[in-house]
């Protein structure tokens, strides 16, 4: 019996409008393809449609037109906790009440996952991001960098199949930001995670992704 093939995302004639008088057109029309285990990275100006574009795909917003697929499945109208899409933001948005491991294991608890197997999930994702012997500890007492490896393994923890990272790096010094970049890739490349990554930076998506997409306008250019 032969499987369907894996073609990863495909986004196509994606619009994303906003209310006003008169509204707003952020993303007009946008197709898009990522295959499954490729990094790409949406670069442009504050205003130019990426992270509406972005948040259109994971679900966070419901787009005006257009559909989301994943492997040939429609997930236009498809619920954000159903997509099996994963999330990182800016400022990482950890639960500053759970120590380190209850962060990351958080969404694992949630799916049902047995504390044996989360425990292991939990101690793999920390030598991952180089947080080793850290799980006990509180989130608000780390860096900030260390915070935002915590939330890469936070969303890394169930596998997702796709994560987007929407300017993941930027609240960082620059000399941190650019290490980050080549451990964040790395470590998608080690997971074979397909990405999309949302940032400003140049070098930072040259870095980060296998292709660079560059937007103004709300269109791909």
């Amino acid at each position: 019996m032969n499987s369907a093939p894996r073609t990863g995302l495909e986004v196509r004639g994606l619009r994303v409008v906003y209310p006003g008088q008169p509204p707003v057109e952020a993303v007009r029309g946008v197709d898009l393809t990522i295959s499954t285990g490729e990094v790409v990275a949406l670069l442009g100006p504050s205003g130019c449609g990426k992270s509406s574009l972005l948040s259109a795909v994971v679900g966070v917003i419901e787009p005006a037109g257009g559909s989301v697929a994943w492997d040939g499945e429609d997930l236009t109208r498809m619920p954000v906790h159903r997509r099996g899409f994963g999330l990182v933001f800016q400022d990482g948005q950890l639960f500053p009440h759970l120590s380190v491991g209850a962060n990351i294991a958080f969404g694992l608890e949630m799916a049902g996952m047995g504390r044996a197997a989360r425990t292991a999930r939990v101690a793999d994702l920390l030598d991952m991001v180089g947080l080793a012997g850290l799980g006990d500890r509180g989130v608000t007492e780390l860096s900030g960098g260390q915070r935002q490896r915590v939330a890469l393994a936070r969303s890394l923890a169930p596998r997702p199949r796709l994560l987007a990272l929407d300017e993941p790096l930027s609240s960082l010094d620059a000399n941190l930001r650019a290490r980050l970049a080549v451990e964040v890739r790395d470590i998608l490349h080690a997971e074979g995670t397909t990405g999309l990554v949302v940032t400003h930076d140049p070098a930072e998506a040259q870095v980060m992704a296998h292709r660079v997409l560059r937007m103004s306008d709300g269109h791909l250019l």
